[in-house]
């Protein structure tokens, strides 16, 4: 793989690496990527975060539509704004990062769409797959971390988090449907996901975390 020039003594690849965090609400996969994020700035990584919806001035717009509990928004809408906020996300942040040679950690991609509105909406993920792939033209994570909790600590969890969005406040059939989309993800593609046991402590699941990117990244050709 070709490097770029070493910045302050750091290898990096020509292309960077795009790294998807997934789970259902109250995995804690937030809060694990605030610990791998902190973890390779301090080492000297080239490294960004971002979120979906989100992650650029205009998919933050949109974000704000998606989330606000006073909204009520029809099923294919909503995939449509989920769609045309992760447009704007890759053209204006990911994809200058990547080509910047930088590593890109992003809280929700593609799957959240699949398993929220394909399976919690019952869309269909083929329906929404193939609505993203207007939307991405082919791009997909290089890797993708999935914490896996059970529903009820999960929504204890939101509980204790308070401050509940529009998504948060869905029924437990709903959430039932997400966690099922998500499984039947996993077992489709076992290949494409690094699964990490949410239910165990912050600081476990920080480690775990922190080791399975560590080695992506020697993978990918970064490092001293």
């Amino acid at each position: 793989m070709t490097e770029r020039e070493p910045e302050n003594g750091m290898n990096r690849p020509e292309r960077g690496i795009l790294i998807a965090f997934e789970g259902s609400d109250g995995a804690g996969k937030t809060t694990a990527l605030e610990a791998m994020y902190a973890d390779l700035k301090q080492k000297g990584y080239p490294v960004i975060k971002t979120r979906e919806p989100g992650g650029s001035p205009t998919a933050e717009k949109i974000r704000a539509l998606l989330l606000d509990p006073q909204n009520s928004i029809d099923p294919r809408t909503e995939a449509l704004l989920y769609a045309a906020s992760r447009r704007e996300h890759i053209r204006q942040t990911i994809l200058p990062a990547l080509e910047r040679g930088e590593i890109v950690l992003s809280d929700r991609f593609l799957d959240s769409s699949l398993a929220y509105q394909g399976y919690g909406r019952l869309l269909g993920e083929k329906v929404i797959e193939h609505l993203n792939d207007f939307a991405l033209e082919g791009l997909r994570p290089d890797a993708t971390l999935f914490y896996r909790l059970d529903e009820q600590s999960a929504k204890e969890r939101r509980e204790l988090r308070g401050d509940l969005n529009r998504l948060d406040a869905e029924t437990r059939d709903f959430f039932d449907r997400v966690n099922g989309g998500f499984e039947q993800l996993l077992a489709s593609h076992p290949d494409r996901y690094l699964v990490i046991d949410a239910s165990r402590t912050r600081e476990e699941v920080a480690a775990q975390t922190i080791s399975l990117v560590e080695d992506l990244l020697r993978g990918a050709g970064y490092g001293r």
